[in-house]
């Protein structure tokens, strides 16, 4: 049986005024998700607890049937994607330009990550400005990874628990760096902050006096003049996606930080573009996993819904919405003719279009079709009527563990042909033989 997850990132929602207290997915013409809900199991799924708002890359971890102790942070991820060269005892953080004013002597954060626009030499110049550093035996490397996005390399007796920098929020302060409480590696995490702190500190200085900063001034544009930093990590040996579940998996998407969970996973990645068709961008990808032969789970993937959401506009996010579903018609037709499938349809988490969240805590829909799988009343696919499905509430490795089960792969607990307790009958095991 083959698996196909095909995630809607962001997709979830809240209910808004000019829809008519509905959301984007309700209010939304969607035929093929309408009808990929009649034909199977319905119900709503979060990756962690109901009201937590997850990054896209801890929610995938947890999809996945991964614990948080085994997710190494959004930076060393970032990395891979990028190809940014990194070791094994490195930190790795995310970076960008922003804009503060002081208040005093406290900066305030008035433009951030996306504000902060340049063409590409402007922003290679500022990038280069600043790399390398060292401080307190740490030493410090800025890779740019494109336009104002970069990933921040710390190495030497370097330590992933320390707190962000950047408050992700117009109006507040930018966050003095400090050591996470009660972690594991003090005296580590101490250095680090210190480090990073007076790193940052020597940024903001030199893109002060910085000559493109001055010309961006003299353009009435807001000066890139604070490296911001969050979301620091450290790679952590784990098990691979295959050893976990016994399939082999394959993930169709667009972003790098999906290309390095796809590495960390040990999954085969297929890097797509973004065109300016959302539903034949999904479409191509939904083929390309239907078409493959030589893995057991494909995960397709789509950012649209959440960059969507992002733009604070619950109509476009609708619009993106009918798009994809325009490109769902090719999956529709291949699970009501084929009996050697098995298809979920899910999101990662909710992304509110009106908030000042980034994302929202509120659970997704989710659908799973296929032979045997059973059939409920529902009709439409969207966060309220999927809830009255059969399926009722997933968490976490749930899902996983409900497509193994449909997918005929479920091992009986405690039933082993291996010294590994594993959810899953192992394709290949030690065969008996006969004792001299």
């Amino acid at each position: 049986m083959k698996i196909v997850l095909v995630l809607l990132d962001g997709l979830g929602d809240r209910a808004y005024s000019v829809l008519e207290q509905r959301t984007p997915l309700q209010a939304a013409s969607k035929t093929h998700l309408d009808r990929l809900a009649s034909l199977g199991s319905n119900g709503l799924f979060h990756a962690a607890l109901c009201g937590q708002c997850l990054p896209s890359e801890n929610a995938h971890y947890l999809i996945f049937g991964f614990e948080m102790r085994e997710f190494p942070g959004r930076g060393p991820l970032e990395a891979m994607g990028y190809g940014v060269p990194f070791d094994q005892t490195d930190v790795v953080s995310l970076a960008h330009f922003s804009c503060v004013a002081w208040q005093g002597k406290i900066p305030v954060l008035t433009h951030s990550r996306r504000d902060i626009r340049g063409d590409e030499e402007e922003m290679n110049r500022l990038y280069e400005s600043l790399t390398p550093y060292e401080s307190e035996g740490v030493r410090l490397r800025l890779h740019q990874t494109h336009l104002n996005d970069a990933v921040l390399v710390l190495s030497g007796e370097v330590s992933p628990y320390v707190c962000d920098s950047d408050p992700m929020a117009i109006g507040r302060p930018m966050a003095m760096i400090q050591p996470l409480w009660d972690n594991p590696e003090p005296e580590k995490a101490a250095r680090t902050a210190r480090a990073l702190n007076a790193y940052l500190s020597h940024c903001h200085r030199v893109l002060m006096d910085h000559e493109v900063n001055r010309l961006r001034e003299s353009r009435n544009q807001a000066p890139a003049n604070f490296l911001a930093t969050q979301r620091c990590g450290r790679l952590i040996k784990h098990e691979s996606f295959q050893e976990r579940w016994d399939l082999s998996a394959m993930l169709i998407g667009s972003g790098a930080v999906y290309e390095g969970l796809a590495k960390d996973l040990g999954m085969t990645f297929v890097r797509m573009k973004d065109g300016k068709d959302p539903g034949k961008d999904l479409r191509e990808r939904i083929e390309m996993a239907l078409a493959d032969s030589s893995h057991d789970f494909v995960h397709v993937h789509t950012k649209v819904p959440d960059e969507a959401a992002h733009t604070g506009d619950p109509v476009k996010k609708l619009r993106a919405i009918e798009s994809l579903d325009r490109g769902l018609g090719v999956l529709v037709k291949a699970v009501e003719q084929r009996e050697d499938l098995l298809v979920a349809v899910t999101a990662d988490h909710s992304t509110a279009s009106i908030t000042s969240l980034i994302h929202s805590g509120e659970p997704v829909p989710l659908t799973v079709v296929g032979p045997g799988v059973r059939r409920d009343g529902v009709r439409a696919y969207d966060e309220v009527t999927c809830a009255s499905g059969c399926l009722g509430l997933l968490r976490g490795k749930e899902l996983m563990l409900m497509l193994l089960n449909y997918a005929d792969r479920s091992a009986l607990m405690g039933h082993r042909l291996e010294p590994l307790d594993r959810p899953c009958v192992p394709q290949i095991y030690k065969p008996f033989k006969m004792s001299d």
